[in-house]
């Protein structure tokens, strides 16, 4: 599907973000690992998410969508009775699941697993995800040694301490899933701090977590209790309609009930360094590991921007709106830099390559590096407008919409669906904030 966007007098209005993928994602496989069942409110219906409450209950759980309240209930397993299923597990586009689910399919002793899913998902590597879990003493195949069909083959796990070589909230999640089964406490480094949701809510769920600086330590565990969790709205997708706000002239927008997770909010405090106008009570960096998830209003209005550079130390807590800041460096005075984020080359897509291309096909002076890029902005000016394929990604087609809007030609976008995996309601805001 191709949509064009033309651009906006202005954006105005109130919306909730859609619920947050992420932590949907998380809720419904620690639903499907804990003893008793869970509740989860506001969960996300999307095509990800979607594709785990498929994978759960083809591991035994029962998942029951409640059509009045929008509840999802997961009755589970247990962390160690996951049934081992008739064919491949198919994971869609969900990187979240590929790379997560493992960690509790390697408990699984005796039992075997195949992950597999879409062309996209097939050119993310998991070779990351499989290393520390061969080092617990699961058996894991992956095609070419790095990429799916993904075959997981259950042992019983013995602890280690395993640094990662790059910050991965994804990769820190799959091997804490595992150490809940295995003979005593695991502990995982990370060169940077990455997203805690995981951390957060197996402390939820009655486990026994510890951080220490970089450093996340999980004791073995016999079950799961989480009972209940409330998904607050999805910074990553707000953040799309933080960046309009922020680029449209004449815009002020009030986007509710955002979770404002410390790990989330990178793409905010680099936003406000440009001088973005950007308002909301957003949770400070701490050394304590808390349970609940921060949620907050955000209020959002056009301003003048300045370019930045964004340093490695940054990336990972905002990794999903790197290609917002791209976007937003065209319409800034100056040069915005982002460096250290060769992990954008492993998303849906090669997503520097995709930006860089999509957004000098507007008109924007950008030029891609090894580990991220570097845009000469334009002013108030910005881009041109024009064409903007979305390859398959969700966040490049939301980009594209956004550019439109801010442009002065307008942008058409190929592959529009796209934005379903994430945002299925994106255009449908988009147009009621424009209206």
């Amino acid at each position: 599907m191709n949509l064009r966007f033309e651009p906006s007098g202005g954006l105005q209005g109130k919306l909730t973000a859609p619920a947050d993928k992420s932590l949907s994602h998380r809720a419904a496989l620690l639903g499907a690992m804990s003893s008793e069942p869970v509740r989860i409110e506001n969960y996300l219906h999307a095509a990800d998410t979607d594709s785990t409450l498929q994978a759960v209950r083809a591991l035994g759980a029962l998942v029951e969508v409640r059509a009045g309240d929008g509840e999802v209930v997961v009755r589970g397993t247990g962390l160690r009775e996951a049934r081992e299923p008739d064919g491949p597990i198919d994971v869609g586009n969900a990187g979240t699941l590929l790379r997560l689910l493992p960690g509790w399919l390697a408990a699984q002793e005796g039992r075997s697993f195949t992950l597999d899913g879409d062309e996209s998902i097939r050119r993310r590597p998991v070779d990351r995800v499989a290393e520390p879990l061969r080092l617990m003493g699961a058996e894991l195949k992956a095609t070419g040694g790095r990429f799916p069909p993904l075959e997981v083959h259950g042992a019983r796990l013995r602890c280690i301490s395993y640094e990662l070589p790059v910050a991965s909230a994804q990769v820190k999640s799959c091997v804490l899933l595992a150490a809940l089964a295995a003979d005593g406490a695991t502990t995982v480094g990370e060169p940077a701090r990455s997203r805690d949701h995981t951390e957060r809510m197996l402390l939820r769920a009655g486990v026994n977590v510890h951080r220490n600086g970089r450093h996340v330590t999980v004791v073995n565990a016999d079950e799961l209790v989480l009972e209940r969790v409330r998904v607050p709205g999805d910074l990553s997708s707000a953040a799309f309609m933080v960046a309009a706000g922020v680029l449209v002239p004449h815009s002020r927008l009030l986007i509710g009930d955002v979770g404002v997770n410390w790990t989330r909010t990178g793409f905010l405090r680099i936003l406000r360094r440009m001088q973005g106008i950007v308002l909301g009570d957003l949770e400070d960096e701490s050394g304590e590991l808390a349970p609940e998830e921060p949620v907050s209003d955000l209020d959002v209005a056009y301003g003048a921007l300045e370019g930045t550079v964004v340093e490695a130390e940054e990336v990972p807590l905002a990794i999903d709106e790197l290609p917002l800041v791209a976007l937003l460096g065209c319409f800034a005075e100056g040069e915005t830099i982002v460096q250290g984020a060769q992990e954008l080359r492993m998303k849906e897509s090669d997503r520097i390559a995709g930006v860089v291309e999509g957004l000098r096909g507007l008109g924007a002076e950008i030029e891609a590096t090894d580990d991220g890029f570097a845009v000469q902005g334009g002013g108030a000016s910005g881009l041109r407008g024009g064409v903007i394929d979305a390859r398959g990604d969700h966040r490049l087609a939301m980009l594209g919409a956004v550019a439109g809007l801010a442009s002065r030609e307008g942008v058409e976008v190929i592959g529009m669906e796209a934005a379903a995996v994430s945002y299925p309601a994106f255009v449908e805001d988009l147009a009621a904030l424009s209206s």
